[in-house]
């Protein structure tokens, strides 16, 4: 095994049922394989904190404390120093101190980084330290995504996060030995922001975990109307909350005039209160946390994805794939995915996802076939093993450049 590894996250990576969660834990049980682990990570609530116990059999020491900074707090902050608010809402003297004891009495040999806010954790003398980046997605991408579409003065609010975030995702990826992002087309994106080149950027997919999202497993479906249109995700998440928003008022009526009891279940936690409220038009779900999605992918004849923003690679998209769905996703939730579109899913706009689901709908062997292929698809290129793969060379690789 090689040297310690210190893991530093923004949120607990456990249990893996969210985006970030998904990647952070696979890539700590990788690296748990390397060397000992030493994790740093915050907890969103109590639930969170007592998470942490899970990540036991992974890690040699762990130190996980509350996020309690507000929004407007940080806010406020970031104003007064000229930050970005992602970074102010994650400042923890607490974590700073974790990090500089175990740089000083634990044998570390690679600093592991998930999500930029945490970068600000990674002295500027970290000895010999090597540092990793997974910045997984361009975070200022999405807040000039907002500013475009947004009203004074959230407008000139996520204007000003973008900048101050883009600046800030440079400079760290110009200390990094190296920095990860979890798509081809997020890699591009960042090297046309930053000058930097293959020698500091580079692509490390995620994966799906292929036994759990089997559709050989047996798991207990739904009773709930039929044929089933599904959306999973995290439902406080404004690009999801637009999304199904968008799906449920303007394409499900043009749907359900074909197919007059097609149902539109958006499955996922925390709804916020303009996605309940789709509950009541017709032919709408809202279900909110589920205990296993699935029981609701398993059920759905097809899974839709049609966000109009989104950034780096869709793991609601991939697990129903894994799962053998038939999956109707907009170009930016394709965008990242390796698959063929038309033959192992639909890629289709806004303009033309009702069509898209009315076919699949109205042609069940067209979309058994579809999704014999999404599972085959998964299956040769999506395994986590695969995924992360490069994973040993990137953490072992000795440093670059001193710093």
């Amino acid at each position: 095994m090689m040297g310690d590894i210190l893991f530093l996250a923004h949120r607990v990576p456990y249990p893996p049922d969210r985006g970030d969660k998904i990647r952070s834990f696979h890539l700590l049980k990788a690296l748990a394989k390397l060397g000992r682990v030493h994790l740093a990570a915050f907890a969103d609530d109590a639930a969170d904190e007592g998470h942490a116990a899970a990540l036991d059999p992974y890690v040699a020491t762990r130190h996980v404390e509350r996020r309690t900074r507000s929004q407007v707090a940080a806010g406020l902050a970031a104003l007064r120093t000229g930050r970005p608010v992602s970074l102010a809402l994650f400042e923890s003297a607490g974590i700073a101190g974790f990090v500089a004891q175990t740089l000083r009495e634990r044998p570390i040999e690679t600093i592991f980084v998930f999500s930029g806010q945490m970068a600000q954790f990674v002295p500027a003398d970290r000895g010999a330290a090597r540092f990793v980046m997974d910045f997984v997605d361009v975070d200022s991408a999405k807040f000039a995504a907002y500013a475009d579409t947004a009203r004074q003065p959230m407008r000139r609010i996520h204007a000003r996060e973008a900048r101050l975030l883009g600046a800030y995702e440079i400079a760290t990826a110009a200390r990094a030995d190296a920095s990860l992002f979890v798509s081809e087309a997020e890699v591009a994106l960042f090297r046309r922001h930053s000058g930097l080149g293959a020698e500091k950027v580079q692509a490390l997919g995620n994966g799906v975990d292929l036994a759990f999202f089997d559709p050989a497993v047996a798991v207990e479906r739904p009773n709930v109307p039929t044929p089933l249109i599904v959306f999973t995700g995290q439902m406080d998440y404004p690009p999801n909350m637009a999304a199904v928003i968008r799906f449920a008022r303007e394409s499900l009526p043009a749907i359900r005039a074909t197919v007059p009891g097609a149902t539109f279940a958006i499955v996922g936690r925390n709804p916020a209160p303009a996605v309940r409220a789709l509950a009541a038009l017709p032919g709408v779900i809202v279900t909110g946390a589920v205990a296993d999605v699935r029981g609701w992918l398993a059920a759905a004849a097809v899974v839709v994805a049609p966000l109009d923003l989104a950034r780096g690679i869709q793991n609601k998209v991939l697990e129903a794939m894994a799962m053998g769905r038939p999956v109707v996703a907009s170009p930016a939730a394709f965008e990242g995915i390796e698959a063929v579109a038309g033959a192992e899913l639909i890629v289709a706009d806004a303009a033309g996802e009702a069509v898209a689901v009315i076919g699949l709908l109205t042609r069940p062997d067209a979309a058994a076939r579809l999704g014999l292929a999404a599972r085959a698809r998964l299956v040769a290129d999506y395994s986590w093993e695969s995924r992360l793969a490069p994973l040993a060379g990137l953490v072992t690789a000795p440093r670059a450049v001193a710093v």
